[in-house]
């Protein structure tokens, strides 16, 4: 069967009715700062996008979910790990730092990790990571990487730890002509102190040695606090907007996978001899 390329795999899934989630709904709902979790609108996105990872992810290293290693960078409240765990992933961690702040899973309440049994790793470092080299086929960034004292630091560390061909998520990255950032800063809210473009993200990717493979650009709309009356009918009409007019430059998020390159193959005739010097093994004219 034919691979789909990526943006139209991403298109398949976005738009599908996937079912939300009714354990980490009814968790939600028992907490103030996991509201947003139970507002369909909010929770829905989490679904398709974790839904993508998978897909791609069995159609770029052509094995199942189940035989692969994924790495949740930044869990947090735990509902992304929550979800890849039930998809049954080969190996799933979940890492974080270490800190009393609110949006670390060491600082808040964290009832889905706890009623899941998912363990997180405490990150002690601002960037570096407890992993050895070339550890997972996938590495997820869901609102991470924005935070982070030193992003282009973080890539980095995220290329090491990708195995050769290994794929790297960026989900819900702000972007800098967003009308919702806008507005937040108007009124004082600093949460996001980092805001993006596709030409940053390009620099940054190259830098630390990363090949970008889709971007694009979601949420226009907000979706976390408004309750809308047909959510999914809402989504896809937000989805048309972003990704066919200009308006979605506007948009809340610029997102983004990318792939660490595949070793470079052997080439005939150069092949390594002791102390490292290449082989010719064409004779050469005296």
């Amino acid at each position: 069967m034919r691979k789909a390329s990526i943006p139209s795999l991403r298109r398949d899934i976005f738009t599908r009715d996937w079912p939300l989630d009714v354990e980490i709904t009814a968790i939600a709902a028992t907490l103030p700062s996991h509201r947003f979790l139970e507002n369909p609108s909010g929770q829905l996105a989490y679904v398709y996008l974790t839904q993508f990872v998978r897909a791609l992810a069995e159609q770029h290293a052509g094995r199942p979910f189940h035989e692969l290693t994924v790495l949740d960078w930044g869990c947090g409240k735990g509902h992304v790990s929550k979800l890849l765990q039930q998809m049954a992933p080969g190996r799933l961690e979940s890492c974080d730092i270490l800190s009393k702040k609110d949006d670390s899973a060491f600082g808040q309440e964290t009832p889905i990790l706890k009623q899941f049994g998912i363990a997180v790793k405490p990150l002690e470092h601002d960037f570096l990571l407890p992993y050895e080299d070339n550890s997972f086929d996938v590495v997820l960034s869901v609102g991470v990487l924005e935070h982070v004292p030193n992003d282009q630091a973080s890539l980095a560390e995220i290329e090491r730890v990708l195995r050769p061909g290994g794929l790297f998520f960026c989900f819900f990255l702000p972007t800098k002509l967003s009308w919702t950032q806008a507005i937040a800063r108007h009124r004082g809210n600093e949460y996001h102190d980092r805001l993006y473009t596709k030409t940053q993200v390009g620099e940054m990717l190259e830098t630390a040695g990363l090949s970008l493979l889709d971007f694009w650009y979601r949420q226009l709309l907000p979706k976390n606090t408004v309750i809308y009356p047909s959510f999914r009918t809402f989504e896809k009409l937000d989805q048309l907007v972003t990704e066919h007019t200009p308006l979605r430059h506007f948009a809340t998020n610029v997102e983004f996978v990318c792939m660490k390159p595949e070793l470079p193959q052997e080439q005939p005739g150069e092949l390594e001899q002791p102390g490292g010097l290449p082989n010719r093994t064409t004779s050469q004219a005296s």
